[in-house]
């Protein structure tokens, strides 16, 4: 009875090995746990001239970057602004006939009305010194002086202190032998974004083109045109006016007057 037992139990226990070996061999692999934290991952910048390398951690991935705010449109003209452009071009239109400022304003690369603001109680600086140029004469000085008083006495509101000194004017005027070109003044101006003028340098030739000498009246005459674009006046197409691009007449012209007179009830600045 008892030799019965142990025969059952070894059979029970060598079926169990073998059970347990043929498991083993034919049951399924089972993969690899994946890692429960992530790597960071870096990039390799090169370091400049020296060849050195600097490591840069690249942020993880993020959501749609949100979009930039729009930005304010630049601001025009306003309503009122419009309102005045468009009544000072009407003036002008309707000045044509004793006035050149629709000339003026045709000839300006900017469609901008330039002039002098609030300079009658506070003169503009001008600089009038002597020159070195062949053939200047201290009467050339004179003669412009007078030119300037002529432009004063038609009522144009606006003053020039000629005793300025050099290194404060706001105006200075050069002398020069002769210019390359059929001229004998040259005026450059230069004015802020509302048409107000700032500054300038006037610029007379001791010679004409043809390499005469000039004498004062002649000066004077060249001075009289040359101020007129300092005051803001560019040309006129009538022969018959000084500001006439080849000046053949010796004194202002009531077109002269008027459309000086006109420019400075006008308010500068663009008529776009």
């Amino acid at each position: 009875m008892i030799e019965r037992r142990v025969s059952t139990l070894i059979a029970g226990l060598i079926v169990f090995f073998i059970s347990m070996l043929l498991w083993r061999a034919f049951a399924p692999s089972r993969p690899a746990a994946e890692p429960t934290t992530a790597a960071a991952s870096s990039t390799v910048v090169a370091g400049g001239d020296t060849g050195a390398a600097s490591v840069a951690a690249t942020p993880p991935p993020s959501s749609s970057p949100l979009p930039a705010p729009p930005q304010p449109a630049a601001a025009g003209p306003s309503y009122m602004e419009l309102v005045a452009r468009s009544a000072t071009r009407r003036r002008i239109r309707l000045s044509a006939g004793s006035t050149y400022l629709n000339e003026v304003v045709a000839a300006s690369e900017d469609s901008m009305l330039h002039r002098w603001d609030n300079r009658v109680q506070r003169p503009v600086r001008v600089f009038l010194g002597p020159a070195t140029a062949a053939n200047f004469q201290p009467s050339f000085l004179e003669a412009v002086r007078a030119a300037f008083a002529r432009w004063e006495q038609a009522g144009v509101p606006v003053r020039f202190d000629l005793d300025a000194d050099s290194a404060q004017a706001e105006v200075a005027f050069r002398w020069r032998i002769q210019f390359e070109i059929e001229r004998t003044g040259q005026t450059d101006l230069t004015w802020d974004q509302d048409g107000h003028l700032v500054s300038g340098t006037v610029t007379l030739a001791t010679f004409d083109p043809k390499g005469r000498p000039l004498g004062p009246e002649e000066v004077r005459v060249v001075a009289l045109h040359e101020v007129g674009h300092l005051i803001g006046l560019d040309h006129s197409s009538d022969s018959t006016d000084v500001m006439y691009a080849a000046t053949r007449v010796r004194d202002l012209s009531p077109r002269d007057i008027t459309s000086a007179l006109l420019l400075y009830e006008l308010p500068p600045g663009s008529l776009r």
